[in-house]
Protein backbone atom coordinates (compact mmCIF):
# COMPACT_ATOMS: atom_id res chain seq x y z
CA UNK A 1 0.00 0.00 0.00
CA UNK A 2 1.20 3.50 -0.85
CA UNK A 3 0.47 6.51 1.35
CA UNK A 4 1.19 10.23 1.19
CA UNK A 5 1.72 12.32 4.32
CA UNK A 6 1.54 16.14 4.10
CA UNK A 7 4.96 17.58 4.97
CA UNK A 8 5.58 21.31 4.84
CA UNK A 9 4.29 22.42 1.47
CA UNK A 10 4.91 19.02 -0.11
CA UNK A 11 4.29 15.37 0.81
CA UNK A 12 6.25 12.34 1.93
CA UNK A 13 5.45 9.23 -0.09
CA UNK A 14 5.92 5.76 1.30
CA UNK A 15 4.91 2.27 0.23
CA UNK A 16 4.79 -0.84 2.39
CA UNK A 17 2.77 -4.02 2.01
CA UNK A 18 2.46 -4.36 5.80
CA UNK A 19 0.33 -1.25 6.29
CA UNK A 20 -2.87 -2.59 7.79
CA UNK A 21 -4.90 0.58 8.15
CA UNK A 22 -5.00 4.15 6.84
CA UNK A 23 -7.13 6.44 9.00
CA UNK A 24 -8.65 9.59 7.55
CA UNK A 25 -11.49 11.85 8.53
CA UNK A 26 -14.49 11.71 6.24
CA UNK A 27 -14.04 15.38 5.40
CA UNK A 28 -12.07 14.32 2.34
CA UNK A 29 -15.27 12.72 1.03
CA UNK A 30 -17.31 15.91 1.32
CA UNK A 31 -18.42 17.64 -1.84
CA UNK A 32 -19.62 21.18 -1.01
CA UNK A 33 -22.60 22.43 -2.96
CA UNK A 34 -21.02 25.87 -3.49
CA UNK A 35 -17.57 27.39 -3.87
CA UNK A 36 -15.61 28.73 -0.89
CA UNK A 37 -16.75 32.33 -1.07
CA UNK A 38 -20.40 31.34 -1.52
CA UNK A 39 -20.28 29.07 1.52
CA UNK A 40 -19.06 31.93 3.70
CA UNK A 41 -21.59 34.38 2.26
CA UNK A 42 -24.49 31.94 2.72
CA UNK A 43 -23.53 31.38 6.35
CA UNK A 44 -23.49 35.12 6.92
CA UNK A 45 -26.94 35.49 5.37
CA UNK A 46 -28.39 33.04 7.91
CA UNK A 47 -26.42 33.61 11.13
CA UNK A 48 -26.94 31.33 14.12
CA UNK A 49 -28.82 33.06 16.96
CA UNK A 50 -27.70 36.50 15.78
CA UNK A 51 -28.59 39.47 13.63
CA UNK A 52 -26.78 39.84 10.33
CA UNK A 53 -23.43 41.57 10.54
CA UNK A 54 -24.58 44.61 8.58
CA UNK A 55 -27.37 45.10 11.13
CA UNK A 56 -24.95 44.75 14.04
CA UNK A 57 -22.74 47.43 12.46
CA UNK A 58 -25.43 50.10 12.37
CA UNK A 59 -24.77 52.82 14.91
CA UNK A 60 -21.33 51.46 15.81
CA UNK A 61 -18.23 53.66 15.48
CA UNK A 62 -15.40 51.18 16.02
CA UNK A 63 -15.23 47.51 15.08
CA UNK A 64 -12.43 45.04 15.75
CA UNK A 65 -12.12 41.75 13.88
CA UNK A 66 -9.89 39.25 15.64
CA UNK A 67 -8.01 37.28 12.99
CA UNK A 68 -5.78 34.23 13.24
CA UNK A 69 -1.99 34.41 13.20
CA UNK A 70 0.70 32.77 11.07
CA UNK A 71 0.40 29.39 12.83
CA UNK A 72 -3.14 28.70 11.64
CA UNK A 73 -4.24 27.74 8.10
CA UNK A 74 -7.36 29.90 8.32
CA UNK A 75 -8.40 30.96 4.78
CA UNK A 76 -8.71 34.63 5.77
CA UNK A 77 -8.80 35.73 2.13
CA UNK A 78 -12.16 33.97 1.86
CA UNK A 79 -13.60 35.08 5.21
CA UNK A 80 -12.56 38.68 5.73
CA UNK A 81 -13.76 40.34 2.48
CA UNK A 82 -17.46 39.54 3.10
CA UNK A 83 -17.09 40.52 6.76
CA UNK A 84 -15.53 43.86 5.83
CA UNK A 85 -18.17 44.42 3.15
CA UNK A 86 -21.03 43.69 5.56
CA UNK A 87 -19.63 46.08 8.17
CA UNK A 88 -19.29 48.88 5.64
CA UNK A 89 -22.72 48.18 4.21
CA UNK A 90 -24.18 48.62 7.69
CA UNK A 91 -22.08 51.73 8.38
CA UNK A 92 -19.89 53.18 5.59
CA UNK A 93 -17.96 55.25 8.13
CA UNK A 94 -17.19 52.53 10.63
CA UNK A 95 -13.56 52.37 11.85
CA UNK A 96 -12.28 48.78 11.47
CA UNK A 97 -9.14 47.23 12.95
CA UNK A 98 -7.88 43.71 12.31
CA UNK A 99 -6.38 42.37 15.55
CA UNK A 100 -4.02 39.43 15.02
CA UNK A 101 -4.60 36.82 17.74
CA UNK A 102 -1.11 35.55 18.48
CA UNK A 103 -1.89 34.14 21.93
CA UNK A 104 1.57 33.44 23.36
CA UNK A 105 3.14 32.82 19.94
CA UNK A 106 5.82 35.06 18.50
CA UNK A 107 4.59 38.16 16.68
CA UNK A 108 3.46 37.66 13.08
CA UNK A 109 5.75 39.23 10.49
CA UNK A 110 4.62 41.51 7.68
CA UNK A 111 5.58 38.88 5.14
CA UNK A 112 3.39 36.35 6.91
CA UNK A 113 0.52 38.83 6.95
CA UNK A 114 0.90 39.38 3.21
CA UNK A 115 0.85 35.64 2.58
CA UNK A 116 -2.21 35.26 4.77
CA UNK A 117 -4.25 38.31 3.77
CA UNK A 118 -2.81 39.42 0.45
CA UNK A 119 -0.84 42.57 -0.31
CA UNK A 120 -3.90 44.76 -0.90
CA UNK A 121 -5.53 44.02 2.45
CA UNK A 122 -2.26 44.54 4.31
CA UNK A 123 -1.79 47.92 2.64
CA UNK A 124 -5.36 49.19 2.97
CA UNK A 125 -6.67 47.84 6.29
CA UNK A 126 -5.65 48.87 9.80
CA UNK A 127 -3.86 45.91 11.42
CA UNK A 128 -2.56 45.46 14.97
CA UNK A 129 -0.65 42.42 16.23
CA UNK A 130 -1.48 41.32 19.77
CA UNK A 131 1.43 41.02 22.20
CA UNK A 132 0.62 38.93 25.26
CA UNK A 133 3.39 40.64 27.25
CA UNK A 134 2.35 44.23 26.50
CA UNK A 135 0.58 44.82 29.81
CA UNK A 136 0.15 48.57 29.15
CA UNK A 137 -2.25 47.77 26.32
CA UNK A 138 -4.30 45.21 28.23
CA UNK A 139 -7.20 45.47 30.66
CA UNK A 140 -8.67 43.15 33.29
CA UNK A 141 -12.28 42.06 32.84
CA UNK A 142 -12.61 40.11 36.07
CA UNK A 143 -12.26 36.53 37.27
CA UNK A 144 -13.00 33.41 35.20
CA UNK A 145 -14.85 30.37 36.63
CA UNK A 146 -11.49 28.70 37.35
CA UNK A 147 -10.36 31.63 39.47
CA UNK A 148 -7.90 32.91 36.89
CA UNK A 149 -7.97 36.60 35.94
CA UNK A 150 -9.18 37.50 32.44
CA UNK A 151 -6.83 40.11 30.98
CA UNK A 152 -7.38 41.02 27.32
CA UNK A 153 -6.12 43.40 24.66
CA UNK A 154 -7.41 46.90 25.37
CA UNK A 155 -8.41 47.41 21.73
CA UNK A 156 -11.03 44.67 22.03
CA UNK A 157 -12.56 46.35 25.08
CA UNK A 158 -12.60 49.88 23.69
CA UNK A 159 -14.42 49.04 20.44
CA UNK A 160 -18.20 49.09 19.93
CA UNK A 161 -18.36 45.80 18.06
CA UNK A 162 -16.03 42.84 18.60
CA UNK A 163 -15.93 40.12 15.94
CA UNK A 164 -13.73 37.16 15.03
CA UNK A 165 -12.88 34.90 12.13
CA UNK A 166 -11.40 31.44 12.48
CA UNK A 167 -11.60 27.79 11.63
CA UNK A 168 -12.75 24.71 13.49
CA UNK A 169 -10.64 21.58 13.80
CA UNK A 170 -10.12 19.00 16.55
CA UNK A 171 -7.91 20.40 19.31
CA UNK A 172 -5.81 18.23 21.56
CA UNK A 173 -6.96 19.73 24.87
CA UNK A 174 -9.59 22.40 24.11
CA UNK A 175 -11.80 19.88 22.28
CA UNK A 176 -11.98 21.98 19.13
CA UNK A 177 -10.27 25.08 17.85
CA UNK A 178 -12.14 28.19 16.73
CA UNK A 179 -14.88 30.25 18.34
CA UNK A 180 -13.92 31.17 21.88
CA UNK A 181 -10.20 30.57 21.26
CA UNK A 182 -10.09 33.89 19.40
CA UNK A 183 -10.43 35.51 22.83
CA UNK A 184 -8.66 32.98 25.06
CA UNK A 185 -5.82 32.47 24.32
CA UNK A 186 -5.96 34.64 21.17
CA UNK A 187 -5.89 38.15 22.62
CA UNK A 188 -5.21 37.51 26.31
CA UNK A 189 -2.24 38.32 28.50
CA UNK A 190 0.34 35.64 29.10
CA UNK A 191 -0.87 35.42 32.71
CA UNK A 192 -4.40 34.52 31.60
CA UNK A 193 -3.23 31.97 29.05
CA UNK A 194 -0.95 30.26 31.55
CA UNK A 195 -3.79 30.02 34.06
CA UNK A 196 -6.11 28.46 31.48
CA UNK A 197 -3.44 25.93 30.48
CA UNK A 198 -2.53 24.86 34.02
CA UNK A 199 -1.40 21.30 34.75
CA UNK A 200 -4.59 20.08 36.41
CA UNK A 201 -6.75 21.35 33.54
CA UNK A 202 -4.49 19.66 30.99
CA UNK A 203 -4.57 16.47 33.06
CA UNK A 204 -8.39 16.51 33.29
CA UNK A 205 -9.92 13.49 31.50
CA UNK A 206 -12.32 15.77 29.60
CA UNK A 207 -9.51 18.00 28.27
CA UNK A 208 -9.15 15.91 25.12
CA UNK A 209 -9.87 16.05 21.40
CA UNK A 210 -13.51 16.41 20.49
CA UNK A 211 -14.77 17.07 24.03
CA UNK A 212 -16.44 20.35 25.02
CA UNK A 213 -18.88 19.43 27.77
CA UNK A 214 -17.25 19.46 31.22
CA UNK A 215 -13.90 20.38 29.68
CA UNK A 216 -12.53 22.95 32.18
CA UNK A 217 -10.43 24.64 29.52
CA UNK A 218 -13.48 25.14 27.30
CA UNK A 219 -15.57 26.37 30.26
CA UNK A 220 -13.12 29.20 30.97
CA UNK A 221 -12.78 30.04 27.27
CA UNK A 222 -16.54 30.30 26.87
CA UNK A 223 -16.81 32.55 29.91
CA UNK A 224 -14.08 34.75 28.41
CA UNK A 225 -16.18 35.19 25.25
CA UNK A 226 -19.12 36.58 27.19
CA UNK A 227 -16.98 38.72 29.48
CA UNK A 228 -15.15 40.25 26.50
CA UNK A 229 -18.48 40.75 24.68
CA UNK A 230 -17.50 38.99 21.50
CA UNK A 231 -20.58 39.62 19.38
CA UNK A 232 -20.25 37.61 16.19
CA UNK A 233 -17.97 35.07 14.49
CA UNK A 234 -17.42 33.55 11.08
CA UNK A 235 -15.78 30.14 11.43
CA UNK A 236 -15.08 27.67 8.66
CA UNK A 237 -14.16 24.02 8.27
CA UNK A 238 -11.43 23.23 5.76
CA UNK A 239 -10.35 20.11 3.89
CA UNK A 240 -6.87 18.66 3.41
CA UNK A 241 -6.23 21.21 0.68
CA UNK A 242 -7.04 24.01 3.17
CA UNK A 243 -10.19 24.91 1.21
CA UNK A 244 -13.48 25.94 2.83
CA UNK A 245 -16.03 23.12 2.82
CA UNK A 246 -18.46 24.47 5.44
CA UNK A 247 -19.06 27.79 7.19
CA UNK A 248 -20.85 28.95 10.33
CA UNK A 249 -21.63 32.52 11.36
CA UNK A 250 -23.42 34.27 14.19
CA UNK A 251 -23.38 34.05 17.98
CA UNK A 252 -19.84 33.06 19.06
CA UNK A 253 -21.01 30.23 21.32
CA UNK A 254 -23.98 28.89 19.37
CA UNK A 255 -22.41 29.14 15.90
CA UNK A 256 -19.19 27.56 17.12
CA UNK A 257 -21.04 24.69 18.77
CA UNK A 258 -23.02 24.06 15.61
CA UNK A 259 -19.77 23.90 13.64
CA UNK A 260 -18.17 21.55 16.19
CA UNK A 261 -21.14 19.18 16.12
CA UNK A 262 -21.04 19.18 12.33
CA UNK A 263 -17.30 18.46 12.22
CA UNK A 264 -17.52 15.76 14.87
CA UNK A 265 -19.74 13.66 12.64
CA UNK A 266 -16.94 13.56 10.04
CA UNK A 267 -13.88 13.20 12.29
CA UNK A 268 -14.90 10.28 14.53
CA UNK A 269 -12.87 7.15 13.79
CA UNK A 270 -12.86 3.97 15.86
CA UNK A 271 -9.66 3.57 17.85
CA UNK A 272 -10.52 0.17 19.31
CA UNK A 273 -8.00 -1.56 17.05
CA UNK A 274 -4.49 -0.66 18.22
CA UNK A 275 -1.28 -0.87 16.19
CA UNK A 276 2.36 -1.52 17.10
CA UNK A 277 3.46 1.40 14.90
CA UNK A 278 1.45 4.53 14.17
CA UNK A 279 2.65 7.00 11.54
CA UNK A 280 1.17 10.48 11.43
CA UNK A 281 1.75 14.13 10.54
CA UNK A 282 0.45 17.58 11.34
CA UNK A 283 -1.27 18.18 8.00
CA UNK A 284 1.65 20.06 6.45
CA UNK A 285 2.36 23.78 6.58
CA UNK A 286 1.72 25.87 8.57
CA UNK A 287 0.76 23.45 11.33
CA UNK A 288 3.94 21.39 11.06
CA UNK A 289 6.24 24.41 11.19
CA UNK A 290 7.88 23.38 14.47
CA UNK A 291 8.25 20.51 16.93
CA UNK A 292 6.06 22.32 19.46
CA UNK A 293 3.07 22.11 17.11
CA UNK A 294 3.86 18.49 16.21
CA UNK A 295 2.73 17.36 19.66
CA UNK A 296 -0.85 17.82 18.42
CA UNK A 297 -0.73 14.96 15.93
CA UNK A 298 1.09 12.81 18.49
CA UNK A 299 -2.05 12.89 20.64
CA UNK A 300 -4.04 11.43 17.76
CA UNK A 301 -1.44 8.74 17.18
CA UNK A 302 -1.53 8.03 20.93
CA UNK A 303 -5.15 6.91 20.69
CA UNK A 304 -4.35 4.39 17.93
CA UNK A 305 -1.11 2.98 19.37
CA UNK A 306 -0.65 -0.06 21.58
CA UNK A 307 0.92 0.40 24.99
CA UNK A 308 4.68 0.44 24.36
CA UNK A 309 4.16 0.99 20.64
CA UNK A 310 6.08 3.38 18.39
CA UNK A 311 4.75 6.72 17.15
CA UNK A 312 6.38 8.22 14.05
CA UNK A 313 5.63 11.89 13.44
CA UNK A 314 6.39 13.50 10.08
CA UNK A 315 6.66 17.28 10.53
CA UNK A 316 8.96 19.49 8.49
CA UNK A 317 9.71 21.88 11.40
CA UNK A 318 10.95 24.59 9.05
CA UNK A 319 10.71 27.03 11.96
CA UNK A 320 12.73 24.80 14.30
CA UNK A 321 11.69 23.55 17.72
CA UNK A 322 9.23 26.31 18.62
CA UNK A 323 8.94 27.23 22.29
CA UNK A 324 12.33 27.64 23.94
CA UNK A 325 10.99 26.75 27.38
CA UNK A 326 9.44 23.65 25.81
CA UNK A 327 12.88 22.68 24.53
CA UNK A 328 14.79 23.51 27.70
CA UNK A 329 12.53 21.60 30.09
CA UNK A 330 12.64 18.46 27.94
CA UNK A 331 16.41 18.73 27.53
CA UNK A 332 17.30 19.56 31.13
CA UNK A 333 15.03 17.15 33.02
CA UNK A 334 16.75 14.15 34.58
CA UNK A 335 13.94 11.85 33.47
CA UNK A 336 10.29 11.95 32.41
CA UNK A 337 8.87 10.86 35.75
CA UNK A 338 10.67 13.64 37.56
CA UNK A 339 9.46 16.23 35.08
CA UNK A 340 5.85 15.05 35.29
CA UNK A 341 5.96 15.24 39.09
CA UNK A 342 7.25 18.80 38.86
CA UNK A 343 4.46 19.72 36.41
CA UNK A 344 1.66 18.27 38.52
CA UNK A 345 2.97 20.05 41.63
CA UNK A 346 2.86 23.43 39.90
CA UNK A 347 -0.11 25.58 41.07
CA UNK A 348 -2.28 27.37 38.47
CA UNK A 349 -0.83 30.79 39.28
CA UNK A 350 2.71 29.47 38.80
CA UNK A 351 2.16 27.81 35.41
CA UNK A 352 5.15 28.48 33.17
CA UNK A 353 5.32 29.03 29.38
CA UNK A 354 4.95 25.90 27.25
CA UNK A 355 4.18 23.75 30.32
CA UNK A 356 1.04 22.28 28.73
CA UNK A 357 2.94 21.24 25.62
CA UNK A 358 5.71 19.38 27.38
CA UNK A 359 3.19 17.94 29.86
CA UNK A 360 1.31 16.29 27.00
CA UNK A 361 4.56 15.24 25.29
CA UNK A 362 5.80 13.61 28.50
CA UNK A 363 2.45 11.83 28.91
CA UNK A 364 2.85 10.34 25.43
CA UNK A 365 6.54 9.48 25.79
CA UNK A 366 5.92 7.61 29.04
CA UNK A 367 3.86 5.08 27.06
CA UNK A 368 5.33 5.22 23.54
CA UNK A 369 8.65 5.52 21.75
CA UNK A 370 8.44 8.65 19.55
CA UNK A 371 10.46 9.12 16.36
CA UNK A 372 10.50 12.48 14.58
CA UNK A 373 11.02 12.73 10.81
CA UNK A 374 11.83 16.40 10.38
CA UNK A 375 14.28 19.12 9.36
CA UNK A 376 17.83 17.68 9.68
CA UNK A 377 19.03 21.03 11.04
CA UNK A 378 17.31 20.30 14.37
CA UNK A 379 18.38 16.67 14.80
CA UNK A 380 20.62 17.53 17.75
CA UNK A 381 17.83 19.43 19.52
CA UNK A 382 15.32 16.64 18.87
CA UNK A 383 17.63 14.07 20.43
CA UNK A 384 18.41 16.41 23.34
CA UNK A 385 14.67 16.45 24.09
CA UNK A 386 14.84 12.65 24.51
CA UNK A 387 12.97 12.05 21.26
CA UNK A 388 14.29 9.75 18.55
CA UNK A 389 15.13 11.11 15.09
CA UNK A 390 15.12 9.76 11.54
CA UNK A 391 16.12 11.44 8.29
CA UNK A 392 13.51 9.61 6.21
CA UNK A 393 10.23 7.84 6.82
CA UNK A 394 11.78 4.56 5.71
CA UNK A 395 14.56 4.96 8.27
CA UNK A 396 11.96 5.68 10.96
CA UNK A 397 9.95 2.55 10.09
CA UNK A 398 13.11 0.41 10.09
CA UNK A 399 13.94 1.74 13.56
CA UNK A 400 10.43 1.08 14.78
CA UNK A 401 10.48 -2.50 13.55
CA UNK A 402 13.71 -3.15 15.41
CA UNK A 403 11.94 -2.03 18.57
CA UNK A 404 8.59 -3.82 18.21
CA UNK A 405 9.24 -6.57 15.66
CA UNK A 406 9.49 -7.07 11.91
CA UNK A 407 5.88 -8.24 11.66
CA UNK A 408 4.50 -5.29 13.60
CA UNK A 409 1.09 -3.92 12.68
CA UNK A 410 1.12 -0.43 11.13
CA UNK A 411 -1.58 2.24 11.13
CA UNK A 412 -1.10 5.46 9.17
CA UNK A 413 -2.96 8.69 10.05
CA UNK A 414 -1.76 11.04 7.27
CA UNK A 415 -3.31 14.14 8.86
CA UNK A 416 -3.35 13.65 12.61
CA UNK A 417 -4.92 17.04 13.19
CA UNK A 418 -8.16 16.08 11.44
CA UNK A 419 -8.99 12.81 13.18
CA UNK A 420 -10.54 12.01 16.57
CA UNK A 421 -10.01 8.48 17.87
CA UNK A 422 -13.36 7.36 19.33
CA UNK A 423 -11.77 6.33 22.60
CA UNK A 424 -10.95 10.01 23.24
CA UNK A 425 -14.62 10.93 23.03
CA UNK A 426 -16.81 11.86 25.96
CA UNK A 427 -20.48 12.64 26.35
Amino acid sequence: MKVEIPYGKSRLEWEDHKIERVVRSRISKMRPEADQAELVEEAMKSPVESQRLEDLARGKDKAVIIISDHTRPVPSKMILPPMLAALRQGNPHIDITLLVATGCHRLTTKAELVEKLGQEMVETEKILIHDCDDRENQVSLGILPSGAELIVNKLAVECDLLLAEGFIEPHFFAGFSGGRKSILPGICSRKTVLGNHCSHFIDHPKARMGILDENPIHVDMTAAVRMAKLAYIVNVIIDEEKKVIAAFAGDPVAAHRKGCDYLLSYCNVSAEEKADIVITGNGGAPLDQNAYQAVKSMTTAESFAKEGGVIIVCAECADGIGGQFFYRKMKECANLDELMTEIMNTPMEETVPDQWQYQILVRIMKHHHVIMVCNPAIEEEIRAMKLDYATTLKEAVDKARKLVGENSSITVVPDGISVIGMESMGK
